[in-house]
């Protein structure tokens, strides 16, 4: 996580404990692990009511550019052609064109939403910095109205958190 993240624990109970709705406490969990062997790479995931929703890894990222035509091998046989086209793809197509993200991307939206404001959170370009925002406390009933109007705007995964949000608090 970093020193500016502090430990995984901490940042889970920030998450799930003290930033969380409290119409969604005990309905939204975050999750990491770290592999022996990954030089500290990580696999982050939301689940919402004990259902994976969205992971942020490597392979993820990985997975989406050979499903999605990005890599010119469409069938890697063996590690080294799974992870040949990896890093300059990424360097290619950044985050904001990808439905997939990095654990490292992750953990940015994680830092950018603990470092603003929500009102920032809520309206950033960056659509993992509005899901952090999306179930905060701090998001009042008017802002959650004016977000309904524009849920189809969002990022197809990324509408899931905000309906979440919206039907616990009976907006919609």
């Amino acid at each position: 996580m970093g020193k500016i993240l502090g430990s995984w624990s901490g940042m889970r109970k920030y998450l799930e404990q003290e930033m969380l709705a409290s119409v969604l406490h005990g309905r939204v969990r975050y999750g990491c692990t770290t592999y022996v062997g990954m030089d500290g790479c990580r696999i982050f995931e939301v689940c919402i009511d004990g259902r994976q929703v969205k992971r942020f890894s490597l392979e993820t990222v990985n997975t989406y550019f050979i499903e999605n035509g990005f890599t010119k091998n469409k069938n890697p046989v063996g590690m080294s052609e799974y992870w040949m086209e990896f890093w300059p793809l990424v360097d290619k197509i950044p985050a904001d064109q990808r439905t997939e993200y990095l654990d490292e991307e992750f953990c940015l939206a994680l830092e950018q939403y603990r470092n603003q404001d929500i009102g920032s959170s809520i309206s950033s370009v960056n659509p993992l910095v509005r899901m952090f925002a999306v179930l905060d406390r701090r998001v009042g009933k008017r802002t959650l109205e004016k977000l309904a109007l524009c849920v189809d705007e969002q990022p197809a995964w990324l509408r899931e958190f905000y309906l979440l949000r919206l039907e616990a608090e009976k907006i919609i």
